[in-house]
């Protein structure tokens, strides 16, 4: 525990760099640009840590995305994440170190580890956020996330505690630029594995089979709410997403009634995404779901109230019931393509 007197002691930003069979994350290059941000605004370093079997090639890819030093742990019993061997080593690092702050993508993985190091740490940690910023005057981290079922935002400080700690979702903030004329530290940390600390042995991994392209890389989107969620509304949904080489997803109920994968689940319990185009169609525009659109460059909203909260969010809006319209979008799109 870090009293008062012992705050001074703290300093740098550190960012968990998630991999997967020796791949970063994109959530991991999302967290090091809106680390750099923070370390810039507070005058700090940003300092990535990476674990794994041979991820030391990594580092120089950590550097050119905005690290200034990459802590590395390599070991073959890494090779797979494990809560137990994580948590100790960030945390033994963590205690050497002092960093002010720790952000952690609110990942699977991120959100095994996030409250075991935390509570390791004797910390707190804000989870979830869908901002991240620094109150200069009293050098702090400012952590914002949805709250009370995402009707208000809240505002979270740790003033007494470090390292400041938060998870933020994928999809959040943008990838910053690669600048391969970057340069940085690269440490390795000397991994001594007891074998009282392995109680967990991974007999196999396999990853989940995906249909299409990740929602969350899409460059357009069409998305049902139950508003657009019948067959017919449904099928043109499907038939534009294809005319205009866009990716389907949609809101919870949707989910719910299994008209979707959850996989493709936008908002607050879903994902965010940072599409170019996003159309809403038959979506209210509760927070729980513009939670998840707050990034996209133009929306298109589709909805018969013309009240309906989703307009306040739209470039374009259209007033209307979602089955003639949006066989009228058929209609034009494949006229437009002949």
């Amino acid at each position: 525990m870090a009293d008062k007197a012992d705050l001074t002691k703290y300093k740098g930003v550190w960012v968990f760099a998630e991999q997967h069979d020796g791949k970063l994350a994109k959530i991991s290059l999302e967290l090091l640009g809106k680390g750099r941000d923070l370390a810039d605004k507070l005058g700090v370093q940003v300092t990535s840590i990476i674990l794994g079997k041979s991820v030391k090639k990594l580092a120089a890819d950590l550097i050119a995305f905005g690290a200034d030093r990459v802590l590395v742990a390599e070991h073959p019993e890494l090779a797979e994440y494990r809560t137990e061997l994580y948590t100790k080593i960030i945390c033994e690092q963590a205690q050497l170190d002092k960093p002010e702050i720790l952000i952690i993508g609110a990942s699977p993985i991120g959100r095994d580890l996030t409250p075991r190091v935390s509570f390791r740490l004797n910390t707190g940690c804000t989870a979830d956020c869908t901002e991240l910023d620094i109150d200069l005057d009293e050098r702090i981290l400012v952590s914002t996330r949805p709250a009370f079922g995402g009707n208000v935002m809240a505002t979270i400080l740790c003033p007494e505690h470090r390292p400041q700690m938060s998870t933020v979702r994928p999809g959040v903030f943008p990838v910053p630029e690669r600048d391969a004329s970057r340069t940085g530290e690269i440490t390795e940390i000397t991994v001594v594995i007891d074998p009282a600390d392995v109680n967990v042995t991974v007999v196999e991994s396999s990853k989940s089979k995906k249909h299409g392209a990740d929602i969350q890389d899409a460059v357009k989107i069409v998305s049902v709410g139950m508003g657009a969620s019948d067959e017919v509304s449904f099928a043109a949904i499907q038939e534009i997403a294809e005319l205009i080489g866009a990716e389907v997803g949609g809101t919870r109920p949707c989910v719910e009634r299994v008209l979707i994968d959850h996989g493709v689940q936008i908002g607050q319990t879903g994902k965010n995404v940072r599409p170019e185009l996003y159309m809403a169609c038959g979506i209210s525009g509760a927070v729980q779901h513009t939670t998840g659109i707050s990034n996209a460059k133009y929306v298109v909203a589709i909805n018969k109230d013309p009240n309906a909260e989703i307009f306040k969010f739209a470039n374009v809006g259209i007033a209307g019931d979602a089955k003639q319209i949006l066989r009228a979008i058929v209609k034009e799109i494949k006229a437009l393509q002949k």
